[in-house]
């Protein structure tokens, strides 16, 4: 039997749980898709061939196109008559050229036999330059970065089809409770599409030390996901399935909720086993599954948005607890900690994770949280 980094029956902490969990596991390789699948993918790294946007000086507006100079001291007690016509262009349009400025169209007079304008323009008013938008030379995407819908705008202006990223492929078994409910596991595959991984496959099995085991036996993956079986009921034999089949690195992670969390390697690719109740499956999810999927897409550091505490945090020295947080004006007010309500969950907009060796955070202490949601 594999052993685990808790032999003695303590608690492995979530610090030296990830490292071991991450250790040599690497950024998958990368693959184009199709523009209509990119959105919410991680992005790879994609020459920068970007011409600059827009490729040349166009009107910003619906209007007159004049010179500045022709229009210096124009205003409606003094209308001042053009020199050069104004040429009438729509918002897109390239600018022609010798002007440098675009008027409304009631700026200028065109029912007289002289045309005449009753306003100053400066040069670039009602214009958008070459290079205004984006430089030249610029990546279509930024590697790491999720691509959202101004990445898809842009790829499409400069007339890209395709977008370099990288899509972890995740295997998940569901180690099926007495009662065949299924919420923790469309919680987390749910869960793996809103983070831009691919579920390759979903399969169930009987809670049975030795179904589970044979289970392990198909294609692994980038990333093994087991769902349930994790706590210490008689009917719990998943961690017991691992070490069975030698893969189990540790099981109980000084972690709250998500504690009887276990991990495992199976060759190379890297296992998850989630407990079964939603709560607890959610904060694993958070604290052990992210990291690793962070990780395999190659997805640049997660950024906390910093915002003091509404009011203080309690938590418990010796155990890592995840704080649930709902955004409020400008401050960031814990919902639950250590322990989700449904109602928790679901109105959360980040979540943090208390350090074992801290006891919580006082009021208006300002802390990093990560978004669940656009916040």
């Amino acid at each position: 039997m594999t052993r685990t980094l808790s032999p003695t029956g303590a608690l492995t902490t979530l610090e030296r749980a990830l490292a071991v969990l991450l250790d040599s596991v690497m950024p998958v390789a990368t693959c184009l898709v199709p523009l209509d699948e990119a959105l919410g993918r991680v992005a790879a790294g994609m020459p920068a061939v970007v011409p600059a946007q827009p490729a040349r000086d166009i009107a910003a507006i619906d209007g007159w196109a004049c010179r500045a100079f022709d229009l210096v001291g124009a205003s409606a007690y003094s209308p001042v008559a053009l020199p050069t016509p104004p040429l009438w262009v729509e918002t897109g349009d390239a600018m022609p050229g010798n002007r440098d400025c675009v008027l409304q169209a009631g700026l200028i007079d065109c029912d007289g036999p002289v045309i005449q304008a009753v306003s100053e323009a400066a040069p670039g008013q009602g214009v958008r330059r070459m290079g205004e938008d984006m430089a030249a030379n610029r990546p279509p995407i930024f590697e790491g970065k999720t691509i959202g819908v101004a990445d898809l705008l842009v790829a499409r202006k400069v007339g890209l089809s395709q977008l370099a990223v990288r899509i972890p492929c995740v295997r998940a078994i569901d180690v099926a409770a007495e009662s065949h409910e299924t919420f923790s596991m469309r919680l987390v595959v749910e869960s793996l599409g809103a983070t831009g991984a691919s579920i390759a496959e979903i399969e169930a099995v009987e809670r049975d030390a030795t179904a589970i085991a044979a289970a392990l036996n198909g294609q692994a993956y980038d990333l093994l996901l087991l769902i349930g079986g994790t706590g210490d009921g008689c009917a719990d034999v998943t961690a017991e399935a691992l070490a069975r089949r030698r893969v189990l690195l540790a099981h109980g992670i000084a972690l709250r909720p998500g504690g009887t969390t276990a991990i495992g390697r199976l060759g190379k690719t890297p296992i998850v086993a989630l407990a079964g109740s939603p709560q607890q499956a959610f904060a694993g999810f958070l604290a052990l599954v992210q990291p690793v999927l962070d990780r395999l897409s190659g997805r640049s550091e997660r950024s906390g948005i910093i915002l003091p505490l509404s009011r203080k945090i309690s938590s418990a020295v010796g155990l890592c607890e995840i704080v649930l947080l709902a955004k409020e004006r400008d401050v960031w007010t814990p919902l639950a900690v250590g322990d989700f309500s449904l109602d928790a969950m679901r109105l959360a907009d980040a979540w943090l994770a208390v350090p074992d060796d801290s006891e919580g955070y006082a009021a208006g202490t300002p802390v990093a949280a990560v978004p669940l949601r656009n916040v």
